[in-house]
């Protein structure tokens, strides 16, 4: 029975024993595979000829110590350039090496300054390209100096055009003539009003011609020297807005006309002394004309006279564009001579 008993009892654990170191075999085979797949054990197997005074100098300030059998540097100093290029390329083959779950934190900070002495070579790199685009502008530049160098030139070229534009509107284009024809209103019509102005420039250009319709009842529309009907004054100007018209025109300029002073009574308008040329107080076109300076001669014995033409010559009355292109003809006759004399005997206004 004793043999039996032995038997019974030491016949199971065996199997026991065999079962359980099998398995502890294939955890360690699983674990050894998971950690050769990471590279684990790959690093475990390399020389360590890389960093052979780590593990004989003591501590230092710069050096962690030792977790999980893998040593952790902090970054060296700056002034050291090429150790840090070799550092920082040893750091970047540990950091695909290790694992995450198994490094310690001082690890993530040693990788962060890996990755920005990556990003500093990387800036390096790029300087030479950065420096070049300055030399692009320089050749724009001598392009941009023609364009200022004829700015100058330009604005010469516009100034001479302003001055000769200017020379030319002195003499004759400010000068005009005019002339104007009166219809009469008031009590028996004795009083003049305007109703027909017309104005022409230095070469006999009519710029402006229009009838114009007086403020007051027409009483007599002379028509026989104004050449004015009824039936002209049915669209006629407004006298206010024809004045406005004729002023904005005679403004500033040199005006011409026979006996004056009556148009501009008409309009109720005067004109400075030194700006206005009367042909019917100019003594040397009466000594051209034979006549006596100091007589008062008529626009129609001058231009007869000098001229040779016929003016308010019928019944149907006077043209007022005719007069005054009478009036410019014969005043270019001794204009020379009477500006020289208005010149040394300027009137007073």
């Amino acid at each position: 029975m004793s043999t039996l008993l032995l038997n019974l009892d030491f016949g199971e654990p065996p199997p026991k024993k065999a079962l359980e170191g099998n398995a502890k075999h294939q955890k360690f085979v699983r674990k050894r595979r998971f950690l050769e797949r990471r590279g684990f054990l790959n690093k475990k197997k390399q020389p360590p000829n890389n960093v052979p005074k780590l593990h004989s100098e003591p501590a230092k300030k710069g050096v962690t110590p030792q977790v999980d059998g893998a040593w952790k540097i902090s970054p060296l100093p700056k002034k050291k350039k090429t150790a840090d290029s070799s550092s920082g390329s040893e750091r970047s083959l540990d950091k695909k090496a290790s694992v995450p779950w198994l490094t310690p934190a001082p690890s993530q900070k040693t990788g962060s300054v890996v990755a920005k002495a990556d990003l500093l070579e990387e800036f390096q790199s790029s300087l030479p390209e950065i420096k070049s685009p300055p030399t692009r502008p320089q050749k724009k530049n001598p392009q941009k100096n023609p364009i200022q160098k004829n700015t100058p030139h330009n604005s010469t070229l516009a100034r001479s055009e302003n001055k000769c534009s200017g020379v030319s509107q002195k003499t004759p284009r400010k000068m005009v003539a005019i002339d104007c024809e009166m219809v009469g209103t008031g009590p028996k019509g004795h009083v003049s009003s305007l109703a027909r102005c017309s104005i022409v420039n230095y070469n006999g250009d009519v710029l402006y011609d229009e009838y114009i319709l007086p403020p007051c009842h027409i009483v007599d529309y002379r028509t026989r020297w104004s050449g004015i009907r009824k039936q002209h004054m049915v669209n006629a100007t407004p006298f206010k807005i024809a004045r406005g018209q004729i002023l904005k025109i005679l403004t500033g300029k040199i005006v011409v006309g026979h006996a004056i002073h009556n148009d501009f009574k008409a309009l109720q308008y005067f004109h400075p002394k030194s700006l206005t040329r009367d042909t019917s107080h100019i003594p040397p076109l009466n000594r051209k004309a034979d006549c006596p300076e100091n007589a008062t001669m008529s626009l129609k014995h001058l231009t007869k006279k000098l001229l040779n033409r016929d003016i308010q010559a019928g019944k149907s009355g006077h043209s007022s564009v005719e007069d005054a292109q009478a009036t410019m003809e014969l005043y270019k006759l001794v204009e020379v001579e009477w500006e020289q004399y208005l010149a040394q005997n300027s009137p007073k206004d």
